[in-house]
This record gives C-alpha cells, structure tokens and sequence, in this order.
C-alpha cells in the first residue's frame, strides 16, 4: 500500500475513532445521572453530591470531555462506576472469553460458508446450489437469539446433549458458537458464490477449461485468488465485528465476556466502561480494514502496479 494513502486511511480511521468517542460521550450524559443508577434515587443528596465529586460529574460538561480524551490518549479510560477498578482491567479480564468464542465461530464460519458458497457457483441453479442459498439467507437473516434460544430449546432442555450456558469446559462453546458462526457462514456463503460466478465465467478460466486443466486446479489455482478480493473485504468487516456481533450471543449463553460486560454496563450506566468498550470495538474495526487495505496490497496485481508508478 502506497505510504500517502496508508495515512490517509490511518487518519480516516483515528477520526471515525474520535467521533465514536464523542457521540458516544454525549448520547450517554443525555441519557441520565448515572450517580442515581449507582445509589439510587431515594439516596441522600450529600451522598449524591459525594459521588459525583469523586468521579468529577459536578465539573462542567466541556471539562468532564476535555479531561476524559486526555485522559484516553494517555492510556486512561476512567473508573468503572459500579465496579470502581479501571474500565480497561475489567475488559482486559472479559476479553479471552470473547476471542474464544469469537475467534472460534469465525473459523466455523469461514470455512464453511467459503466452502459453501464455491460448491454452489460450480453446481449454480442446481437443488444443490438453492439449498446452499437458502441455508445463506437464513443464516444471515435469523436472529442471533432466536438461534440461540431454539439450540438451547433442543440440544439443552429436550436432548440433554450440551449445556445451555457458561463457559467452563469446551462443550459449553459449542452452541454459542455455532450460533455466532451460523451468521457467518451465511454471509460468507453469499459473497463467495457471487465472486466465484463472476470469476467462472472470465476467459482465462474458459481457456484453462478448454486446454483439459483438472477442475479441482481451475478452481484452487485460476478461480479462487481472483475472487479473493471480494471475500476478503467482507472477512475484513466481519473479523472486526467480533466483539459486536457477541453482544446478544453472550447474553443468551450467560457467557461473561465482554459484550455481557456491555450489557451490563448500559443497563447500569457506567460511563467509563461502555466507552471503553466502544472504543475498543471501534479500533478493531480500523485496524481490520487496514489489514484488508494491506493485504489488497499484496495480492492485487493492480495496487502493486500503481505503487510502483507513484
């Protein structure tokens, strides 16, 4: 990637990043005290006033976001409110369960719908390839928790087969990742059938058919890298949507990860530990469309050309 545009997209992103922080910052003071959600409404005021000092609400709300992006870009993400120990220590303890459960039904996800969505562009208008494509439609289209809730409904409470929630052993990630994974494999289906539709019918995939090329290489060698490009856009927006997409999973699962962190902090309004968690996800998206911008780089012909040019 050109070094002019790899800045461009760097400085694209450390924007999209602060604009999160600020939105984020004030939709959440609009939503109410969150020192009454801590005591409770019915506290004294002098135990009100009290906490509020301490966690600097009395000051000006101009002041309270001046400090706070200072304090962000020294590494400090402010007290947890309810828990009272740093935002960051509370997500740093959440976040393997999250990777694991993320990571895990990305995997699951990739490999299947990749492979799904290539044995429907080479079987295309078969039963097989309307199969492949309505397994994609509700595999996207299917909410995560109604998902979630039928596997609890079947392979917990009626078969007796895996636990409903938790995470203590990997039986317990089986369901919350097949459910996450689900959503991937659909959406991965999708894009790659397409990718491979268009590259099938370009010439030199013809020519390598006419010259008696074995259609496992045609597709592995000829088809595939040049349809690469579409699919690793979407993998790029789904690997940075992990943390995202486990919001509602973790919660079905009772999984106690970092989006059940999320949920918990919204509901609590912990300040410091909802924007922390929407600054993390924020820069897992930056840093994944970098990566898909860098590796564009590398297996574009294109790209490399004009890098070479400037």
């Amino acid at each position: 990637m050109p070094g002019r545009l790899f800045l461009t997209k760097l400085a694209r992103g450390l924007l999209t990043v602060w604009l999160i922080v600020t939105l984020t910052f004030v939709a959440l003071n609009l939503s109410g005290d969150p020192i009454e959600a801590l005591v409770g409404d019915q506290a004294p005021a002098e135990v009100i006033a009290h906490y509020r000092e301490k966690f600097g609400l009395d000051r000006p709300l101009w002041q309270q976001y001046v400090s706070y992006v200072s304090g962000i870009a020294q590494g400090d993400f402010g007290l947890s409110l309810s828990d009272q120990r740093p935002a960051i220590e509370l997500i740093a303890a959440a976040l393997p369960r999250t990777l694991r459960l993320g990571l895990t039904a990305f995997v699951l996800g990739l490999l299947l719908g990749v492979g799904l969505g290539i044995v429907a562009a080479l079987n295309r208008n078969r039963a097989i390839d309307r199969f492949v494509m309505s397994f994609a439609v509700l595999g996207f289209s299917l909410p995560n928790f109604f998902l979630g809730i039928l596997l609890i409904l079947l392979f917990s409470l009626h078969w007796r087969l895996l636990p409903s929630s938790g995470d203590q052993t990997i039986w317990h990630l089986i369901l919350p990742a097949v459910t996450l994974g689900t959503h991937f494999a659909g959406t991965f289906a999708r894009f790659t059938r397409s990718a491979m539709l268009e590259v099938l019918s370009k010439q030199y995939v013809v020519a390598a058919r006419a010259k008696g090329v074995p259609r496992p290489r045609r597709v592995l060698w000829h088809a595939l890298p040049n349809a690469a490009i579409p699919i690793i856009t979407i993998i790029g927006l789904k690997l940075g949507d992990l943390v995202a997409g486990s919001i509602i999973v973790e919660t079905v699962f009772a999984v106690p990860g970092v989006g059940r962190l999320l949920v918990n902090a919204v509901t609590s309004r912990d300040f410091a530990l909802v924007q922390a968690i929407l600054i993390m996800t924020s820069i897992t998206m930056v840093l994944a469309n970098l990566a898909v911008d860098a590796i564009y780089a590398l297996i574009d012909p294109r790209m490399r050309a004009a890098r070479s040019e400037s």
